[in-house]
């Protein structure tokens, strides 16, 4: 299984990552709590995930992270 690549992202994807985030609201509280999870070296599905952090969620696509979703919105594929 493959590990989520934080470094070297390509650049759309990281600009959409921090664009969503801020649409998201995500606090400080959240992203610290996002970073622990990251610190855990967590291993994620060839395909479509998705992380529940209860006021986000993490959405991702092999190790690739792709979207940040609002807690009321629906996220597709393997739930870690």
């Amino acid at each position: 299984m493959p590990k989520i690549s934080w470094v070297n992202l390509p650049l759309p994807i990281r600009q959409h990552l921090i664009s969503r985030m801020h649409d998201r609201n995500i606090t400080k509280e959240d992203l610290a709590q996002l970073m622990l999870w990251i610190g855990s070296n967590p291993e994620v599905p060839d395909g479509p995930w998705f992380k529940d952090f209860r006021s986000f969620k993490l959405c991702g696509h092999g190790n690739l992270p792709k979207t940040f979703l609002a807690p009321n919105q629906s996220a597709t594929g393997t739930q870690i």
